[in-house]
């Protein structure tokens, strides 16, 4: 049998048009996305804590809430996640689509904060001042996954060493198999104030400083042959590495208009990203993606070394987000708390660079986006229980995936409980959420060929510990 081995081969003019990695419109919206993680009460609760405060992940949602606090406070939360990722590719009308289950853990210092108390000695209407800073992190990406099966395409079905004309087709393919891995994640850094006026209405604004770090390495291969027999198994590698920073700022009110009810809003500027850094194996910048190519023979593991770097520079707006909330206080016995989130995706921004089809795709196939929190929490002397529900529409417009995108997100849909003691002098609090959704990737994209769908079950655990001070 005849085969063909070249190691380490480069040739644009089979990448043409094609990039199996995240392109600038699929980081636009992934960098704006928010994992809401906070400390295990806000976590409990799915983060409905717009009109409540008394939290340090408060500032996240309403820094008018830091005021809500009794005293002043440090805390730092660990969480744990576990994700479950089930790939499906292949052609079911041949009998060839496969699922292959993927499953990823991490654990983090996902967030840390203290809040300082100033009780005012002076006889005027505002009472109380509070100061606080907050470290979390707003998005994780670590996470990989595999796709296994035939779509019955050969997009890389001649060698390129091949001298003879016309050259040797490989159309016919055993397979595709597809690898990706993601790692890094955007932390937040926020600095707020808020003061309470005549007991009743608690004003609050922070600054949002934010550290961009995100990666990707992917690899399609292709088992392809063509009518004699002869082997041309093909590897293609690709990989991004990306980094930024940015700010926002953040400003609200809560109203105490009753002793059982109280209201909040607070508004989100967009997230400037003035200077992200991207080095990656292809050029995104022009029609011709070029990429690391390896051939091998049958059964042999060989990759060859990494392509040289290309270095890239642009800036990112990402879209505000506007909170409204309400929440009812039943005495000391419990509360009953509900976020509103809107956010439009339309407003995503990249600029720096040529960026036409981008913010056009922005403009066009995304939208308005329209999410929920619900968080209750119930007091039995020192013990407290809690849960949540958390709703978040998909920012892709009709949820259809274009030829322009690789990943398209459906809605997710999440809950949350959790308990916490008070110790008196330290609070321990834990929590378990869970959310789910569907996706697809298009690692063929630009070509006729069904994306790999995926389903994604995430489940994460958090303990904080709270010292009064």
């Amino acid at each position: 049998m005849k085969r063909f081995f070249t190691i380490a081969i480069l040739f644009a003019s089979t990448l043409m048009s094609f990039s199996q990695s995240l392109g600038y419109q699929d980081l636009g919206i992934l960098f704006s996305q928010n994992d809401n993680n906070g400390s295990a009460r806000f976590t409990a609760m799915s983060g409905a804590f717009g009109a409540l405060g008394g939290d340090i992940s408060s500032i996240n949602v309403n820094p008018a809430g830091l005021s809500v606090f009794k005293n002043s406070m440090f805390s730092g939360t660990f969480n744990s996640k576990s994700s479950t990722i089930i790939a499906s590719f292949g052609d079911a009308d041949f009998n060839d689509r496969r699922d292959l289950t993927t499953n990823n853990e991490a654990i983090n210092l996902s967030n840390a904060g203290a809040v300082l108390i100033f009780d005012s000695t002076y006889n005027s209407d505002w009472n109380k001042f509070a100061i606080g800073f907050n470290y979390r992190i707003t998005k994780g990406f670590s996470d990989n996954f595999s796709a296994e099966g035939n779509e019955a395409i050969a997009r890389f079905n001649t060698n390129p060493r091949d001298t003879d004309t016309p050259r040797t087709l490989y159309n016919f393919t055993d397979g595709q198999l597809f690898n990706t891995s993601y790692g890094g994640e955007i932390t937040e850094l926020n600095f707020a104030f808020s003061a309470v006026h005549q007991k009743k209405i608690h004003l609050g604004m922070s600054l949002n400083f934010y550290s961009l770090n995100f990666s990707q390495q992917s690899v399609l291969t292709e088992l392809n042959s063509d009518v004699d027999g002869n082997i041309l198994d093909v590897e293609l590698y690709q990989e991004n590495f990306t980094t930024g920073s940015g700010f926002s700022a953040n400003a609200g009110f809560i109203f105490k208009a009753h002793k059982s009810f109280r209201f909040g809003l607070a508004y989100q500027t967009p997230t400037w990203y003035t200077e992200v850094l991207q080095d990656t194996n292809y050029n995104q910048d022009s029609a011709i993606d070029i990429g690391e190519t390896t051939f091998f023979p049958e059964n042999q593991e060989i990759f060859s070394e990494f392509n040289d770097l290309q270095f890239i520079s642009y800036r990112l707006k990402t879209p505000s987000k506007l909170t409204a909330s309400a929440a009812f206080i039943f005495g000391k016995n419990g509360l009953l708390s509900f976020d509103y989130i809107n956010k439009n995706y339309q407003n995503i921004k990249l600029s720096d660079g040529v960026f036409t089809n981008e913010n056009q795709y922005f403009q066009n196939d995304l939208k308005n986006t329209h999410n929920y929190n619900v968080g209750t929490e119930w007091r039995f002397d020192r013990f407290s229980i809690r849960g949540g529900y958390n709703f978040e529409q998909t920012p892709n417009k009709n949820n259809i995936l274009t030829t322009n995108s690789v990943l398209n997100f459906s809605d997710i849909e999440g809950y949350s409980l959790g308990g916490g003691y008070n110790f008196g002098n330290f609070k321990l609090d834990f929590a378990f959420s869970n959310n789910n959704r569907t996706s697809s990737y298009n690692f063929y994209n630009g070509f006729d060929v069904k994306p790999a769908d995926l389903t994604l079950d995430n489940r994460i655990f958090t303990t904080t510990v709270t010292l009064n001070l």
